[in-house]
């Protein structure tokens, strides 16, 4: 049984799905690496406070791909992500360098999702190139590179609209965090067969509105059967800026398989309607994750 529940009611169509295409392996630098370190993500799209974009970018690591190294008795495992948004067109760059540590009492399973995120700020661009590389701080010449054209919206205008949707383990005690909503992103290729929550944001729906929001879980393999729906009723609690956050807990043991998940809002004095979409998949998962904040990047020395 496929349950929606909304956790908190916090005071166009875009399909965002990313192709994870290895590109040749790469460091940071620039320089061929030695040995792939493949990896998963996700990336994210908001209204950002001065009328810009946050991008949100979640990533995971198998501990099978990394490094382990011995430190003070525990397993240790450690990586560095650079994430890079270059505007081809303006020749601006909104970029980030981080750096991640795990220490365990004792080694992961190989499959173990070691995940993380980082976000900058960036200008709406239709023109924008998106570059995430991973390296083994471990191990020089071990690294994997992901690029590919990625289209920053502009949420500035009136018209009623959808942030991106993202997606998280449930029950986050730490994880990303905004506007009093925490949760532990995990990239949308490795869901587990269990519940998980869904977090967006709805912009231009004054407070006090009335509106409607649909969501819906479509299998992609053509089963009606396995579609769900669930429609909720309210009245908006937005911010001065007219906008407002939901997170919703799903509550259900989804089979494996792929799944596109939409979001609809509908203003319910005006009519205008927005909708939003996202795949995402869900995989035999017994490696368990851990989710570790990433950390400015300093060079050793």
């Amino acid at each position: 049984m496929i349950t929606l529940r909304s956790l908190a009611p916090l005071v166009l169509l875009w399909a965002a799905v990313y192709s994870l295409k290895p590109a040749e392996p790469i460091l940071s630098s620039g320089v061929t690496s030695a040995r792939p370190l493949p990896f998963f993500y996700d990336l994210y799209t908001f209204r950002d406070d001065d009328a810009g974009t946050r991008v949100v970018l979640s990533i995971a690591v198998e501990a099978r791909r990394l490094q382990r190294e011995r430190a003070e008795g525990q397993s240790q495992y450690r990586f560095d992500v650079r994430f890079v948004l270059a505007d081809t067109a303006l020749g601006s760059v909104s970029n980030t360098e981080d750096s991640v540590y795990l220490r365990m009492p004792t080694a992961l399973s190989s499959r173990h999702l070691v995940h993380t995120y980082v976000e900058v700020e960036a200008t709406p661009s239709d023109a924008t190139v998106q570059r995430v590389v991973v390296t083994d701080a471990t191990r020089p010449g071990t690294g994997q590179l992901y690029s590919s054209p990625f289209v920053i919206p502009d949420y500035s205008g009136s018209e009623l609209m959808l942030s991106d949707i993202a997606f998280g383990l449930p029950d986050a005690t730490g994880g990303w965090t905004r506007r009093g909503v925490t949760l532990a992103l995990l990239p949308t290729s490795q869901f587990p067969e269990s519940s998980f929550d869904v977090y967006y944001e709805i912009y231009n729906l004054p407070a006090g509105t009335p509106y409607e929001t649909e969501i819906s879980i479509q299998p992609l393999d053509g089963d009606e059967e396995g579609a769900v729906s669930a429609t909720f009723s309210g009245e908006s609690a937005a911010r001065d800026d007219d906008s407002l956050a939901e997170l919703r807990r799903i509550e259900s043991s989804l089979p494996r398989g792929a799944y596109r998940f939409t979001v609809s809002v509908r203003n319910r004095l005006g009519g205008e309607v927005a909708t939003r979409t996202r795949d995402f998949e869900v995989r035999a998962w017994g490696g368990g994750a851990t989710l570790v904040e990433a950390m400015p990047y300093k060079a050793d020395g």
